[in-house]
This record gives C-alpha cells, structure tokens and sequence, in this order.
C-alpha cells in the first residue's frame, strides 16, 4: 500500500503535528514526513503530494478535515497567496510558543545543548504595522498595469498589494499610489525572464519615531525621463517623505539593492530615533526591521552586560551602530568591525550626531581583522548574517577568550553550530539565550545568546 499512495499527484490524509524552520506544518505519513504550507499543529486534512523523495515529500491542501484550535481567519485577504508571510493563519501566541521550540530544537539538536537556558519569546505592542523597511517588486498585470506587492509563495508570480497589514501602516498610500505615477509615466518595467526594462523594486522606509519617510525606485540604469519632476512631485503630495532616490541594480541577479544609490530630491536618509540616540538611515542601511523589539532585545543585552564603564568591547558585524553606540556609553571604549565601508561611514557620522567619542571602526571581513586586531577584550558582540560566523573567527575568539560573548542571531541554526563550537570542551558557558520576535506573522526568529567563560580558563 505505501508504494502505491507514496507517489506524485497523490492525495492521502494526513495530520500536522509540527512547524518546521521555514514555517510549513510538519506531517508523518507511514514513517515519511510530509511538508505542507499554510498548516499548523492539530490540523487533518487532505493533501496532493508533490517533489515525492524515498523519505520526505512536499503537500499542497486540498480539503480542511477539522481545523486547529490554533487556526485563526488571517488579516489581509492575500495571505493564503502573498509570500510576505506564512502565519496569518496561526493564533499570534501559538507562533510564539512556535518559535522558542524552533530554538529549542535547534540548541538541543544541532548544538547538543541539554535543556539550554532559554527565556520566553520577547514581544511588544504589536504584531501588525511594524515593519519599518519594505521593497517590492514591480511587475505588470496582464492588462498591462504596473503591479508591486510579494511573490506568490513559492513562484515569481506577482501578488499585487495596495496596503500590507504588517508595515507601517502609514506607507500604505505610497505603496497604493506610487505605482500608478510609475504606470502615468510610461517607464518600462523590468522582466527578468529577459533581463529588459528599467525599474525592479519600489523601496520604502520610515522612522518609526520620527515618521520620516525615504522612497526609492531600484532601476537596471539611471536613464527615467521625467523621474526629477515625479520625485519632487511625491515630496510635495507626501509631507512626510524627505527624500526620493535611483538605485542602480544593471546585474542579473535576485538581490534587490545594487551598489550605488543617488539622492533624486530631499535628502538621502531619514532621521531615527534608537535607543535615545539619533541614527541616520540610508535607502538600503541596515537596520532591524522591528524598531521597538530592537531596543527591547537591546536592554536585555544591556542588563544582561551590566557594564561598569571600564570595559573593552568589540562588536563585530557591527552596522551602522546600532549596538555599539548604545553599548558605548556604559563602556571604555568599542571597536566596531564591518564589511560595508557605507556601513562604517553612517556608524561614524551617528557617533558623531551624538557626541560619541569612545568608539572605533574599522572596515574589512571580521574574519581578517579580528584576527590582527591588538585587543584584549572584556566582551564581544556578534551580529553575524544568516550564514554566522566564519571559522576564523571562532577559532580566533577560542584563543582571545574574552570574559563574555554576546551572540545576536536571525539563524539559529547556525548560532546553534556556533556555539557548539564556541562552548567546545567546556571553554564557555551558556548561561541564557533570549529569542525575540522581529517578525511577527512569519516563521523567523531572532535570538540573543550569552556566554561566559569557564572558571577554568579565567583563572589560567
């Protein structure tokens, strides 16, 4: 019987008795798991097999048999389709409850950590209307009208958006209208089938504090007839915007910013407020996505450091700051690494918006210099991309043996193999790890671990 149902196109029943890392429900079938979007834990249904291996195979929905306690009615009328988010569907407190066994699991398996010291999800007010960066690619309808909005969810198919229940929701009227201006002037729109067109992705940001707003239009080159007049144009319509810029993205490629940006009208950057500090932000700056779960995962950090003002940091992968310069008012002194000289450039001009004067930054792959750099650390920040960090690090920190570590992470799978690593043979401890939730309605998860040193290795 199982040769026979374990095939293509085949429709069996099954129930989901978990959530994987990507936000699909997770179902057993005769000893096979079955993946399958849009499900959630307690639900039976009827599924259509598809990408059937010997172990694993992928569902798609064809009938709801009993509905979860869990199951909720999403709030935005495209999320079964849109691939913005994967839990609408999902009550906001099972998704946290969601998350910390993501990285319980992941610490438990990948990081054979036994019953790892993990605090609740940290939350705040909201899990709608936060984000406060969105790109969207731009495409047209099959009537020829310009679209923007998310990919259908697994395809390239354009799911076009007029608002978006968890962005701001004051970019709501930009997203809605600007689009229409792009159609009015005629500018071609780019396929990436053909590697033709000119304009890829509508970018927005907004201060969350200070509800100051940049617009960017990411174009294959900079030749828009007209885009001068329409970009002063938004700044008047819109009293909020300061500022309307090009970026330029000639690769074929699916990331969305290219490496130069020019300022159109206003000014190139909002103003922000992070932490009781003033930040300036760029149209494609780094920075988290949810302001406020931000500065709250910042004061545990804080709490957590407890620092005296005699301290030596480093804060590796740094950014434009957003750790370090918070960080440096309790400490001696912090060193900042970064990839991105534009990075290093903003983080030293909100430095300097601040009167900060205890920090410094050097530009290059942290993996390089954190090796040559001649510090003796108290403690060190990581705030590695998805990927974590690189072995040159760990193994240079293995040797450094600052007194403590702090790990931020967007992946914990891989913060789960790195502080394996770093906690091999006893040389840290960790001591707690705090998961944040910057992404409500989505399977992602932030985390922030803490480590210190063996007694052993302080001592010797």
């Amino acid at each position: 019987m199982t040769n026979i149902m374990w095939r293509q196109d085949e429709i069996i029943e099954l129930e989901i008795t978990d959530l994987s890392d990507t936000g699909d429900g997770v179902g057993r079938f005769e000893q096979r798991v079955v993946f399958v979007a849009d499900t959630v834990l307690g639900d039976r249904l009827l599924v259509k097999l598809f990408n059937v291996k010997p172990k694993y195979a992928y569902g798609q929905v064809q009938e709801l048999l009993q509905a979860s306690p869990q199951r909720v009615r999403p709030s935005c009328i495209v999320a079964d389709k849109c691939g913005g988010c994967q839990w609408q569907h999902i009550n906001y407190d099972y998704q946290l409850i969601a998350k910390h066994n993501q990285v319980t699991q992941a610490l438990e398996r990948i990081g054979g950590f036994v019953n790892p010291p993990i605090d609740p999800v940290l939350v705040t007010a909201a899990s709608f209307d936060y984000r406060n960066k969105v790109t969207y690619p731009i495409g047209r309808s099959a009537t020829g009208h310009v679209q923007a909005g998310y990919y259908h969810k697994g395809t390239h198919k354009l799911i076009n958006l007029n608002q978006c229940p968890v962005q701001d929701q004051r970019l709501n009227p930009l997203l809605a209208e600007v689009k229409l201006d792009i159609e009015q002037q005629g500018w071609s729109i780019y396929d990436e089938t053909r590697h033709k067109g000119l304009i890829r992705h509508l970018g927005l940001r907004i201060g969350r504090r200070t509800g100051e707003m940049l617009l960017t239009l990411v174009v294959k080159d900079w030749n828009l007839p007209g885009i001068e007049t329409q970009a002063q144009q938004w700044l008047q319509r819109y009293p909020e915007l300061v500022g309307v810029s090009l970026n330029r993205n000639s690769d074929r490629t699916n990331a969305i910013f290219g490496s130069e940006t020019r300022c159109l009208a206003g000014t190139p950057h909002i103003q922000e407020k992070f932490a009781g500090l003033d930040f300036q932000i760029g149209p494609d700056t780094f920075f988290q996505v949810y302001t406020e779960t931000a500065e709250a995962l910042l004061a545990v950090i804080q709490s957590e450091l407890n620092l005296q003002g005699h301290e030596i940091l480093i804060d590796a992968y740094c950014g434009v700051g957003t750790l370090t310069l918070p960080l440096a008012k309790q400490a001696r002194h912090i060193t900042g690494l970064e990839l991105q000289s534009t990075a290093v450039q903003q983080a030293t001009v909100n430095a300097q918006k601040n009167g900060i004067n205890n920090v410094t930054f050097q530009v290059g792959a942290v993996e390089k210099i954190l090796q040559n750099l001649e510090i003796i650390p108290d403690v060190v920040l990581l705030d590695p991309p998805r990927k974590g960090c690189e072995a040159n690090v760990i193994k240079t920190l293995r040797n450094l043996k600052p007194s403590r570590i702090v790990y931020v992470s967007c992946k914990v799978a891989t913060l789960a193999r790195d502080l394996k690593l770093l906690c091999e043979a006893g040389l840290y401890k960790l001591t707690k790890v705090q998961p944040a939730d910057f992404f409500p309605q989505t399977a992602h998860v932030e985390a922030a671990a803490f480590l210190v040193l063996s007694d052993n290795d302080q001592n010797s």
